[in-house]
Order: structure tokens, then C-alpha cells, then sequence
């Protein structure tokens, strides 16, 4: 939905800009506002190997590779969802300020927050995207600039590929130089404990993470280069805890196009220190040794899909996806995770151009570094209004 509104009698983005003359308030300004989202229900039924993920596990509201359960008991189980928990909203309003144009975005959807199923299923909204841009300069929070979105294979679950990905949203300052950005962004440090299995966030980080991203467009598709710079923190007063350790990473990612409408999508992200940014945390950033000293865990993410048209309004992505982790054992407990992968195969169809359902099928196996293992079936069932 857009609003065309002359006069807006409103300072847009009043923050301010150094050396960014703002109009004075009352002072007329062309502005379009748009409402967008999507209403959307799952229905997933998830088949486990071994034993079960307990009501209010977020495995069970969308593929979380680090949920899966293992085992050596052949404990099999089945559970059945309905939420709408993924449905969105958002709100943008842009205009032209000194002729350079502004826009503000806010996006909400409901999916990582608790709440009851026994009688009014009621969540709270959480904020995936709030910032705003001025000519070329981004302020706030959206994907990191390391994550190529525009990558990721159509998919009936939140994400898809979740292990095989680049996946964040955090706050930061992007500059975008043509087909270059350049981002400052949130850090934050995930660290396992001397030989346990536990996650330690620490927030102790003194800089920011440091992205350089290059974008390469032309008429066979697209190709993204990203490189990022992180500086691992961990100190705990009192102790011998007090280190710091580089982490870094690089990623390459694109969509190629096919005949004139399949597709064919990728990503590839190896580094040194880069758990947060992969796998949704499936392995922490850094591990600590018995002098308490930081040592960056690596790891190497990627998925690949094809998308084929089989008509205007049927369609259907296949996707592979895995996640490898390198710990050094004798530093993390045997029960960390070392492998994950996951296959994917579904069918949408829009009968309508705004409206979508469809039925995905997951295959996924998760590996600990003790060689105990477990893997899940899923399949669900989705139906999509996009406003």
C-alpha cells in the first residue's frame, strides 16, 4: 500500500547528520509511505532419530541446526505445529532531502519470542530491520553487510539452507561506494568454556566487525565478495580470563540465471572466528585453553540451489546446505557439534500473484565431535498473502 503525502509537516529522520542541513520543521517535504509484509501459517511435522525437542524449542518453528537430537538410543518421535508466527509487517517512508533521498524502514514478525498454546497462542513482535539511509550512507539495524540475502533459495521454512549460511541482523554504518560497501557493525563474541559444550556470550568486544563487500551485477545474474574482520574479545575480572584473538572470514555468493527463468543460487563462507555469523551459532566464535587464553574456531559453511519454473504459477528449489566445524578436542567437550547438513526439496504454487502455499520436504543429520549422530524429517505445509 502507498500514501502519497504533500505537505508532511515532519523533520524526516531527525537524527542528525554532520554536516547535513535538515529542513526546519512544518517545511514541505514529497514523502511516500508504504505499508508491506506478509500473512503467512506453517504447519510442520518433524520426525526425530533420537528422543525429542520439548514444547518451545525454536527447532520446532523452523530448521535450528544445533537442535537436532542425538543419540545412540533409537528413540523415534513425531510432533505436529500450526503458528503464524512468521507473519511480518513493515513500514518505509521515503523522501528527497537537499535532493539526496532519505528512506526509513521498520520490519516485525513474531518468531523467536515465547508464548502459549493452550488457549490465545499470543506473541510478542520482534524487530528484525529497523534504520534509515541518507544518499549513501546507511545507519541501523538490518543484514550485515557480510550476508547476501538476495542469495538464499525460495523456501517454505524461515530461513532454508540455515547451516549452510551467512545469517544476521544486527545495528551498523554502511557506506555504499558504487558497487562497493564498507560497514562498521555490532561485535559480539560467542566462546566455549574449557572442555565443556556451553556458549559464553561475552560482549566484551572494544571494535566493531569490519566488512568489506563487493557487488557484481550483469545480465547472467550476480556475484557477492565479502570480507570480514572481527576482534574477539573474553575477560573476566578477578581471573586469568583476559584475551583477545583475530577472527576472519570470507564469503562468495550469487544467483546465476538459467534458460529464462530457473536459477541457480550459492554461497561458500570459510574463516577463522566466524561461528556467530554461520549456521545461526551452531558453533561459538572461539574456544577457551586451560590458561585461559582465546583460540578462533574454524569453520566452513555453504549451500547450493536450483530453482525451476514448471509454469507461471507452479515452481520448486532444491537445496543443499552443510555446515563443518574444525575444533581442537582437547580444548571442547566431545558432545560439540562437528558436521550438519541438511536436504530440501519443495512446491509452491500461486494461484494469484500475491498469494502462495506450497509443501517443503527436509532431510537433515547433525554429527557431535564424539561421532554420535541424529538426524530429522520434516515436511510442511505453508500458505502465504503478501501485501
Amino acid at each position: 500500500m502507498k500514501l502519497g503525502l504533500n505537505p508532511l509537516s515532519v523533520a524526516i529522520m531527525s537524527a542528525s547528520l554532520a554536516g547535513v542541513a535538515l529542513p526546519a520543521v512544518g517545511a514541505e517535504i514529497n514523502a511516500n509511505f508504504k505499508v508491506g509484509g506478509f500473512v503467512k501459517l506453517d504447519v510442520i511435522s518433524s520426525g526425530y532419530e533420537n528422543s525429542d525437542l520439548p514444547a518451545g524449542n525454536l527447532g520446532r518453528d523452523y530448521y535450528l541446526p544445533s537442535s537436532i537430537p542425538v543419540g545412540d538410543d533409537a528413540n523415534e518421535s513425531r510432533d505436529i505445529d500450526f503458528h503464524a508466527k512468521s507473519s511480518r509487517i513493515n513500514f518505509e517512508i521515503a523522501s528527497v532531502v537537499n535532493d539526496k533521498k532519505a528512506v526509513g524502514f521498520f520490519e516485525w514478525d513474531f518468531m523467536t519470542t515465547t508464548g502459549d498454546e493452550r488457549v490465545t497462542n499470543a506473541y510478542s513482535p520482534q524487530l528484525r530491520h529497523a534504520y534509515f539511509t541518507y544518499d549513501k550512507w546507511l545507519f541501523g539495524q538490518t543484514w550485515s553487510t557480510f550476508q547476501n540475502a538476495g542469495a538464499l533459495p525460495e523456501a517454505l521454512d524461515y530461513i532454508g539452507p540455515s547451516e549452510g549460511t551467512v545469517f544476521v541482523r544486527q545495528a551498523q554504518v554502511r557506506y555504499t561506494m558504487g558497487s562497493w560497501q564498507f560497514s562498521v557493525e555490532n561485535p559480539e563474541t560467542t566462546v566455549t568454556g574449557y572442555q565443556q559444550n556451553d556458549r559464553i556470550v561475552t560482549d566484551d568486544a572494544a571494535l566493531p566487525d569490519f566488512v568489506a563487500r563487493y557487488n557484481l551485477n550483469a545480465d547472467w545474474g550476480n556475484l557477492v565478495f565479502a570480507g570480514l574482520l572481527r576482534d574477539l574479545n573474553y575477560e573476566v575480572a578477578g581471573t586469568a580470563v583476559d584475551d583477545s584473538e583475530i577472527g576472519f572470514g570470507v564469503s562468495v555468493s550469487g544467483k546465476i540465471n538459467i534458460g529464462s527463468r530457473d536459477d541457480l543460487r550459492f554461497m561458500v563462507t570459510s574463516g577463522s572466528g566466524i561461528g556467530r555469523y554461520v549456521g545461526l551459532n551452531t558453533f561459538n566464535d572461539a574456544a577457551l585453553n586451560a590458561e585461559g587464553d582465546l583460540k578462533a574456531i574454524d569453520g566452513l559453511a555453504s549451500f547450493i540451489a536450483y530453482r525451476h519454473m514448471w509454469s507461471d504459477q507452479l515452481r520448486s528449489s532444491f537445496y543443499y546446505s552443510v555446515l563443518q566445524s574444525d575444533h581442537d578436542t582437547a580444548l571442547v567437550s566431545s558432545a560439540v557439534t562437528k558436521r550438519v547438513q541438511s536436504f530440501h526439496a519443495n512446491l509452491l504454487y500461486s494461484p494469484v500473484t500475491k498469494v502462495t502455499v506450497g509443501v517443503e520436504l527436509t532431510h537433515a543429520e547433525r554429527e557431535l565431535e564424539n561421532n554420535s549422530d541424529g538426524s530429522m524429517n520434516r515436511i510442511q505445509f505453508s500458505a502465504k498473502y503478501d501485501f
